[in-house]
């Protein structure tokens, strides 16, 4: 399927591992050119340089802290710099920790809202003019199942990454005039080190086996599996791709059927 993104420039948060890797990775096979950050420097800086050797394209990595509007800004400057522009933008960070509300405390609520909030804010003031000059852009946000079915035990993610859903349709109605498309994508369970901190957590406070506790996630699935970031990676690349075209402002989940909505 020709996507129309080989040259492109795709920035990709968080992409020294999981999800936001293997989205780097799938760009690059399209002949994008990559801007990777995380905030860990030696396994960005691994990921990077596997990246640029197996797929022979451009890509610029840089260690940073998300919820730092400055470093942000910096970064958009220095991708523009390398490659002329900014075409697309994967918005991605580490979720909140697994916890209740009332273990929950003031500063747990300022960490989530700053790290899965605030830092896609500070990303789309940095690229929309960028993407406003060509009249193309897109702009893609992961998130969680918990956008659609609240998780037990995620109170933060369930709370806080609901705004960025709100903010992907009000950019998307704002800025569709201009070209620019934003979409989200909510993955279900999905095999990454998150998903292994979450085992953890839920067999300590359940006592059962972190064995079990994945099998009854896969079970909750119409596929009785988790995911992979793989899976995950084509959805963004498709978002990203001329092949969604007319589509902007949606949620996309990516759970192997585990909501249980219409």
């Amino acid at each position: 399927m020709e996507t129309g993104l080989r040259n492109r420039v795709a920035i990709v948060a968080a992409s020294s591992q999981g999800i936001g890797r293997a989205a780097a990775q799938a760009f690059a096979a399209e002949g994008c050119q990559v801007a990777m950050c995380a905030r860990n420097k030696p396994p960005l800086q691994q990921a990077a340089e596997t990246i640029k050797q197996q797929y022979n394209v451009p890509v610029l990595a840089e260690a940073f802290d998300v919820t730092d509007a400055g470093a942000v800004c910096d970064f958009v400057k220095s991708v523009v710099a390398r490659f002329g522009s900014v075409d697309i933008c994967v918005t991605n960070a580490g979720g909140p920790p697994a916890k209740g509300f009332l273990a929950t405390n003031h500063d747990d609520w300022r960490k989530a809202l700053d790290q899965n909030f605030l830092s896609t804010v500070y990303f789309a003031h940095e690229v929309i003019p960028h993407m406003q000059a060509k009249r193309w852009g897109r702009i893609i946000t992961i998130t969680s199942i918990t956008t659609k079915q609240p998780v037990p035990d995620l109170v933060l993610s369930n709370a806080v990454r609901a705004a960025v859903v709100g903010l992907v349709k009000s950019l998307a109605n704002e800025f569709g005039k201009d070209g620019i498309l934003v979409n989200n994508v909510a993955p279900g369970y999905t095999a990454t080190d998150r998903l292994k901190e979450l085992a953890k957590s839920r067999s300590a406070a359940t006592h059962k086996s972190e064995k079990d506790i994945y099998d009854a996630w896969a079970m909750d699935s119409a596929l009785k599996r988790v995911g992979q970031p793989e899976e995950v990676a084509d959805t963004i690349v498709w978002l990203a791709s001329e092949r969604a075209s007319f589509i902007t402002g949606q949620t996309i989940l990516v759970d192997g059927g585990a909501y249980k909505g219409l």
